[in-house]
């Protein structure tokens, strides 16, 4: 009897957990974009909020995106309303970037939505299974939590 078309792929993990992945961000961005946002506005909204004041070469390599990308985002930001951008007054040559309270208002309800995504990314396990998968997530993603 022949196998099932790719059973060895799906079999992998890192199969699956891509798959996992793709399901989390579009979950996440349909959420987002119901606050009109994207996932990148979402991320340098939270990394201005835990850094602010913070030079915009710094945002960037903090959350890996391409200095040009970043500046696209944060023009959309503050054309919005959501951050400023002002001369850093530890180097006037370079931009910092600060959330306004607008922006903060924006932020927390970009959480809320992915949280209630993530919530129904996670719906088929049950509250220990989630904390063991999360504890499982950090170990394998070299990341330290």
């Amino acid at each position: 009897m022949a196998e099932a078309p790719l059973s060895a792929i799906r079999s992998l993990p890192s199969w699956l957990l891509g798959r996992a992945a793709a399901r989390g961000r579009s979950l996440v961005a349909d959420a987002l974009a119901a606050e009109g946002q994207k996932m990148w506005h979402h991320v340098v909204l939270s990394a201005v909020r835990d850094l602010q004041p913070v030079a915009q070469a710094d945002l960037g390599r903090s959350v890996g995106l391409d200095p040009k990308d970043l500046v696209g985002v944060l023009n959309d930001l503050q054309s919005a309303g959501h951050v400023l951008r002002a001369p850093d007054p530890r180097d006037r040559r370079k931009n910092a970037v600060s959330l306004t309270e607008d922006g903060a208002r924006l932020l927390a309800r970009c959480e809320k939505a992915a949280r209630k995504a993530n919530d129904e990314l996670l719906a088929p396990l049950s509250a220990a299974e989630r904390d063991q998968f999360m504890g499982l997530l950090i170990r394998i993603s070299g990341t330290d939590g």
